[in-house]
């Protein structure tokens, strides 16, 4: 079997966009939506995410929604660069800083975004998907 590649910044939108009904809404901190629900955006810089050594507010955050909580723990709590701040608390999501993007394989990467987006789709839409999609 052969090993995925380290993750790049195009997968995002790559993968994103390959799922169905979902749309990138541009702007200064894109985000991906199915259906005008947000399941995957780069997030603007807020005081709960800073570097450590400097203090400055990280501007490189992109968030995920995940299933549940068990699936959030699993993920910030594991060897992976997944973290999560006093702010979303009672959210399920996560957050990763783009800089640490290439610490997952594109595999990796793609499992987290289909599952992103399986928490904001509509739930006839994730039938279709699932019935004829190949993954």
């Amino acid at each position: 079997m052969a090993r995925s590649r380290r993750a790049r910044p195009a997968d995002i939108e790559d993968i994103a966009l390959s799922l169905p009904g979902a749309e990138l809404v541009p702007g200064e901190y894109p985000q991906f939506q199915v259906r005008k629900k947000t399941f995957t955006c780069h997030r603007s810089p807020r005081p709960d995410a800073v570097d450590p050594a400097t203090g400055e507010r990280l501007t490189d955050v992109l968030l995920f929604w995940v299933p549940d909580e068990e699936d959030k723990v699993a993920l910030v709590s594991g060897d992976g660069p997944f973290f999560t701040t006093p702010h979303f608390n009672g959210y399920n999501a996560v957050l990763l800083r783009l800089v640490h993007l290439g610490q997952l394989t594109r595999d990796e990467l793609e499992e987290v975004i289909v599952d992103a987006w399986h928490c904001r789709a509509p739930a006839t839409l994730r039938r279709e998907w699932e019935q004829q999609s190949p993954r």
